[in-house]
């Protein structure tokens, strides 16, 4: 067993959430040689053509992490290990948002602008493939931009990409709808926290009006020019929003969990032409760290 390779314990319960195999057909290639491979190129950001020969040909391990980004295999096992940990009790429903950038290696540059086909552009979970391809372009470089929702226990429950000039705030609604735990009884999947925490890049008119809508408490730090500007228009600017200084001591938690994740150098540094196949890559890491 290779250094980062999964073990006995971690297999068994990842291969309890992986989609049966097929009953006709080719016996296909032992599946934990085929992710441990998909791992290592993750975990080291190397080529796909660097993949060490003891986990089989480089070309199985991507065909395989190809495919089951299009038909959303990925997502669904996150989607189902999040059910058992919040099934056992594991997730605590604080939760804390935040983003975090990472720089575009220069070989994740140059995708086709138009004519992506469908299989690459599109999976079966609805997401899409932008038209920049969720890389930013200014002085700095390239650069990505991961936002992502995480509870009090470090569990990602949503991760949303986008170009690194992107702002925080224009995207808060999208990573709040893209938390959905299904309950194992059945019913409505939970999709409202218990208490959110954000910083002041969250703080708004429209994302408090959107918390205060779905009932939801929260602790964000009101913006010194907006603090400024209730001041000047005196009563006519009503009162502070409300801020426990205390609560919000504990929204680094999420900063450690991006550390964490990015302790993967296939995410820390984007290789990954496509869109789609860096969010499958976030996917990937979010599964092998969970287990």
């Amino acid at each position: 067993m290779g250094r980062g390779d999964l073990t006995d314990d971690q297999w068994a319960r990842l291969e309890a959430v992986l989609p049966p195999l097929p009953r006709m057909g080719r016996k296909p290639r032992d599946r934990r040689q085929c992710f441990d491979g998909i791992w290592w190129r993750a975990r080291t950001g190397s080529p796909w053509r660097d993949v060490p020969e003891r986990y089989g040909p480089w070309e199985t391990a991507y065909t395989l992490f190809r495919r089951w980004q299009i038909d959303g295999t990925w997502s669904e096992i996150l989607k189902r290990l999040q059910v058992k940990a919040d099934a056992a009790g594991h997730i605590e429903w604080e939760v804390s948002v935040d983003s975090t950038v990472c720089r575009a290696h220069q070989h994740a540059a140059g995708a086709r602008k138009r004519g992506l086909t469908v299989r690459a552009g599109r999976c079966r979970t609805g997401s899409s493939e932008p038209e920049d391809h969720a890389i930013g372009r200014s002085r700095g470089g390239l650069t990505t931009k991961i936002h992502l929702a995480v509870d009090a226990s470090f569990h990602v429950l949503a991760a949303v990409i986008t170009a690194g000039q992107r702002g925080d705030a224009p995207v808060f609604t999208e990573v709040m709808d893209r938390i959905r735990v299904s309950r194992p009884g059945g019913g409505h999947p939970r999709t409202r926290p218990g208490h959110l925490l954000a910083d002041r890049a969250y703080s708004s008119r429209q994302i408090r009006a959107y918390l205060r809508r779905r009932q939801i408490p929260h602790t964000i730090p009101e913006r010194r020019d907006q603090a400024g500007h209730r001041l000047h228009r005196g009563s006519a600017g009503g009162r502070p929003p409300g801020f426990d200084r205390e609560m919000y001591k504990r929204r680094n938690r999420i900063e450690c969990r991006i550390g964490l994740l990015k302790q993967a150098r296939g995410v820390a540094t984007r290789f990954d032409k496509l869109a789609v196949r860096y969010e499958a890559t976030i996917q990937l890491t979010l599964i092998r760290q969970t287990l």
